[in-house]
């Protein structure tokens, strides 16, 4: 059974953490679904992983081609897993249901921790995950690196 990681972003951008732990992911040999909630959010996105930085190479593509199933990341704006994905990344307050994290190795919920809105959405999704059962971790920057702050366990 997997869990849900909650990314509060303070100093680092949403890009930086996707390709932190998508880069992970697939060194794990995981496939992973980029969930976000608006088309035009994910195509920048998706552009910025093509292009910077030009060192690296992210192997991805938007969701609704032909080729879907085959795509070890998958950027999609539906609540559809089309390429068997291990992990979920979720941005914007996309919506994630605890069956979606049992049933995955790996869950992020990342959010804008200078957006009111991002974090009532977190907090929202928090209670309603760990309330239906998920185990959950919740992790900041704040201090300059990234570390767990606490922590929803079933024991």
């Amino acid at each position: 059974m997997g869990h849900a990681l909650f990314f509060h972003l303070t100093r680092s951008s949403a890009e930086d953490l996707v390709r932190l732990n998508v880069t992970r992911a697939l060194g794990l040999g995981w496939r992973v679904v980029i969930r976000g909630t608006n088309r035009a959010g994910l195509e920048r996105l998706d552009e910025r992983l093509w292009l910077h930085p030009e060192d690296s190479f992210l192997p991805h593509a938007m969701a609704g081609g032909a080729q879907d199933a085959d795509q070890p990341v998958l950027l999609t704006d539906s609540a559809a897993i089309p390429n068997a994905a291990q992990a979920l990344l979720t941005l914007d307050g996309a919506e994630v249901t605890a069956e979606e994290v049992a049933m995955l190795e790996r869950t992020w919920i990342v959010f804008d921790g200078g957006d009111p809105a991002a974090m009532e959405t977190a907090r929202a999704q928090w209670r309603a995950l760990t309330a239906a059962g998920a185990e959950a971790e919740y992790w900041s920057e704040a201090s300059g690196r990234w570390q767990m702050q606490t922590a929803k366990r079933n024991s």
